[in-house]
């Protein structure tokens, strides 16, 4: 019989990885829409998420308050130093599970869809064992 304090330990990680995936989506999605516009703006992000300005405007606040971007009414949003850190992380993590999931016959679609599920939740270490994979190219039997 499994102790009650060690089943506990991979509930606890996955609510601290809840807790951080809206940080990490929306961190990205400044970065791609930056990279893509040059500026991005509560509308923009609205509009990538289907979400209303104000849930943007909520969350924004909460990055800002946590470091992650700066943001001045009528303003772009911008990431600091540590968003833009957490925005190369998170695309990386995101990048590896698409490329992944692809490389063991996942259609494009699926792979677009579970990745952006998975990235939250997969561990350091089989983020790594993902990456050797698919670096090594190999097929599954």
């Amino acid at each position: 019989m499994v102790e009650p304090k060690s089943q506990s330990t991979p509930h606890r990680r996955t609510r601290n990885d809840h807790a951080t995936e809206t940080a990490e989506d929306y961190v990205e999605a400044v970065a791609d829409i930056i990279d893509a516009k040059e500026s991005c703006r509560v509308g923009d992000l609205a509009k990538r998420f289907a979400v209303s300005h104000v849930t943007v405007s909520r969350i924004i606040r909460r990055l800002q308050s946590e470091g992650l971007v700066n943001t001045q009414p009528y303003r772009p949003i911008q990431l600091t130093a540590k968003g833009k850190r957490l925005a190369v992380q998170s695309k990386l993590r995101h990048e590896i599970v698409h490329d992944f999931l692809l490389s063991i016959g996942v259609d494009e679609t699926t792979a677009m869809i579970d990745s952006e599920g998975i990235e939250h939740h997969v561990s350091p270490k089989t983020l790594k064992a993902m990456q050797r994979f698919v670096q090594n190219d190999k097929t599954l039997p």
